[in-house]
C-alpha cells in the first residue's frame, strides 16, 4: 500500500472510528441512493486527497463508511473512469485504501447494456466473468511482479452463490453473464456489438473491469452486479444516452438493494 493510502487510511479512521469495514461497495450510475441507506459518516471525496474527482453526472463523489444491515462497509458513491482522463488505475488509490481498511471483499455494480434478448432493461446480471475489450490495464507501469495477477475465478464462486441465494429469498432473478468492457465515453457500435455476442459477453459497459483487476491485485475478493439500462446498440430501437442510462437505473436499483441487503443479513 501506498504512503498516500497509509495517510488516507488514518484521516478516514480518524473520522468514521477505527472498526474494520468488511465489504467496499463501488456505486455505478444513478445507485448513489444507496450510499443514503449507511447508518454511518460520510466523506467527500474532494477532502480525501488523490481521491478522483468523479465527473460524471449520476455519481456522487464521497465515501460513506457505517452499517448496513449489521455488517460494517465503506460505501464509494462514485468511481473514476478510463474515458475521463485516459487512465485506466484512476481507482487505485481509493482501493488501496479499501484494502487498509481492512475490507475483505469489494462488490462494484454498474450500468450496462444487454446482449441477450432475455435480459432486457431493469434485468440484473452477476458478472461471472469479464472481457477486456479495451484492451487497457490499470497494472500497466506497476514495477513488481506482482502485477502479473491471475484472473482465473476473478469473481468470487463463494460470494456469487450466496448473491444468488439473496436473490432467491427475495424472488429478484440474478441472472448470471460475461461483461464486456469497452472504453467510452462513445456508446457502441452495432458493429462493435455484434463483434462483442460472437466473442461471448452478455452485456457492455464502460467501467468495473479496472477495479476488478486492482482488486485481485491487492488481494480482496471480488463480486459485481450490473444493472441492465437498456439494449445494446442495434438489438432495439431506443435511443441510448446518458439521460436514458440515468432514466432507467433506479428501476434495477430497488432490486439490487433488496439483494445486497438479504446477501449482507447472511454475513
Amino acid at each position: 500500500m501506498s504512503r498516500n493510502a497509509d495517510e488516507l487510511v488514518d484521516l478516514i479512521r480518524e473520522k468514521t472510528g477505527s472498526a474494520k469495514v468488511r465489504y467496499g461497495l463501488i456505486l455505478g450510475s444513478g445507485l448513489g441512493h444507496l450510499a443514503d441507506a449507511i447508518n454511518g459518516v460520510s466523506v467527500d471525496y474532494a477532502d480525501l486527497p488523490g481521491f478522483p474527482h468523479a465527473g460524471v453526472s449520476g455519481h456522487n463523489p464521497r465515501l460513506v463508511i457505517g452499517d448496513l444491515e449489521g455488517v460494517r462497509v465503506a460505501v464509494f458513491g462514485g468511481r473514476a473512469h478510463y474515458y475521463e482522463k485516459g487512465r485506466a488505475d484512476a481507482m487505485r488509490l481509493p482501493l488501496e485504501v479499501l484494502a487498509g481498511l481492512g475490507a475483505e471483499a469489494m462488490i462494484a455494480t454498474n450500468a450496462a447494456g444487454s446482449l441477450r434478448e432475455d435480459m432486457p432493461p431493469g434485468s440484473l446480471m452477476m458478472l461471472n466473468d469479464h472481457i477486456n475489450f479495451s484492451g487497457m490495464n490499470p497494472l500497466i507501469g506497476e514495477p513488481t511482479d506482482a502485477r502479473f495477477v491471475s484472473m482465473v475465478d476473478a469473481y468470487d464462486r463463494d460470494l456469487r452463490n450466496a448473491l444468488l441465494t439473496a436473490a432467491g429469498e427475495e424472488n429478484e432473478i440474478l441472472d448470471e453473464g460475461i461483461y464486456a468492457w469497452y472504453s467510452g465515453p462513445s456508446f457502441e457500435t452495432p458493429a462493435e456489438i455484434n463483434a462483442i455476442r460472437i466473442l461471448g459477453a452478455d452485456a457492455v459497459g464502460m467501467s468495473t473491469v479496472p477495479e476488478v483487476i486492482l482488486a485481485r491485485f491487492l488481494g480482496l475478493k471480488v463480486a459485481a452486479i450490473s444493472i441492465v439500462t437498456n439494449m445494446a446498440a442495434g438489438m432495439s430501437d431506443e435511443t441510448i444516452s446518458h439521460e436514458h442510462t440515468k432514466e432507467m437505473a433506479p428501476i434495477g436499483a430497488a432490486k439490487l438493494e433488496k439483494v445486497l441487503r438479504a446477501f449482507l443479513r447472511t454475513r
